[in-house]
């Protein structure tokens, strides 16, 4: 491999609430790669609107530069998403990465930073990724992009991560591109990293995640499951795609998931509800809705007893987090 004697710059734009393990994945492989080549090959520098302190996740104030003054133009620019969705100056966020884009310097995101890409129209035509608790409500907003569950996404010019710890994995990629195999697994050590995954690695969580190993019929019931939640099947009709009884069925789902099919339908199906409350906007009843039921108050009643607290009251605090404000009810 020929010697790569550049400074390679990725801009890494913040956003409030940024989310400290996916900034920190992605900066401290960089950093390691640079003391065990002895030299600066890659500089990050952290920036924002108008160059303000940005509060982490959790809490720390992260000092920045002013994005709009940037200079020189880096080769990378990473948007870095966190707690918050809906950003009162996303309009600002929107005109500068449309700008950084038209330069034509490789785009990418963290964890909900694909929200922002998507909403610029940064995203059309391409492969991408975002964390799986945040995936049903984007591919809600953004069902005509292709969104997959993969840890990373590399599609030509954009580069999007599900964020957290996978966000090494995509800087270890960056870095065996650039300096061979050899180099990202030495930095990889450094971290106890024990496998560098790559984009064809799916990402893990939620109720799917449990079932990994389980008996074929059963995996095969809760995919159609997962994907009828709001035109919902009927359990023989999800039994027979399976290939078992209804009855087997409920013997496989009571020995693995401790719970019949209908509830754990139900509760697939809560956990969807949940998603959708947290991470969009869409008004409760539209979610009900595609979520299989069929009024408000019957879907208030079985949230409040699966998650013990009615959807306005999960809405209204998600809106007080996000105001900055405690959530509503009695405090100490």
């Amino acid at each position: 491999m020929a010697a790569d004697t550049d400074t390679k710059v990725i801009a890494l734009l913040l956003v409030e609430g940024v989310a400290m393990m996916s900034l920190a994945s992605a900066i401290e492989p960089l950093r390691s790669a640079n003391r065990l080549l002895g030299r600066e090959a890659w500089r990050w520098r952290l920036i924002s609107l108008g160059g303000r302190p940005i509060s982490a996740s959790n809490g720390i104030p992260l000092p920045s530069e002013p994005a709009e003054q940037i200079q020189p133009d880096p080769d990378m620019l990473f948007v870095c998403g966190g707690l918050r969705i809906q950003l009162e100056d996303e309009r600002a966020y929107l005109a500068l990465l449309r700008k950084a884009a038209r330069t034509g310097i490789t785009i990418g995101s963290l964890s909900t930073g694909s929200y922002l890409l998507a909403r610029a129209g940064l995203l059309d035509g391409y492969r991408c990724t975002i964390h799986w608790e945040n995936r049903p409500a984007f591919q809600e907003e953004f069902p005509h992009l292709d969104c997959t569950d993969k840890i990373y996404e590399i599609d030509r010019d954009r580069l999007t991560c599900s964020g957290g710890a996978a966000a090494m994995d995509l800087m270890l990629h960056l870095i065996q591109q650039r300096h061979g195999a050899d180099l990202a697994r030495r930095v990889a050590n450094q971290f106890h990293h024990e496998r560098i995954r790559n984009e064809r690695d799916n990402q893990h969580g939620g109720r799917l995640e449990r079932l990994a190993g389980l008996p074929a019929p059963l995996r095969t019931a809760v995919t159609l499951m997962n994907d009828h939640t709001e035109d919902m099947l009927a359990i023989p009709a999800i039994a027979r795609r399976a290939g078992v009884t209804a009855r087997q069925l409920e013997r496989l789902f009571l020995r693995y998931c401790e719970m019949t099919p209908t509830r754990y339908y139900l509760a697939l199906r809560l956990d969807r509800a949940r998603e959708l409350l947290l991470y969009s906007e869409r008004p409760i009843f539209e979610i009900a809705v595609a979520t299989g039921f069929t009024s408000a108050s019957h879907f208030s009643h079985w949230f409040k007893r699966i998650h013990g607290e009615r959807p306005s009251e999960m809405r209204s605090a998600r809106q007080a987090r996000d105001d900055g404000a405690p959530p509503p009810g009695p405090h100490p």
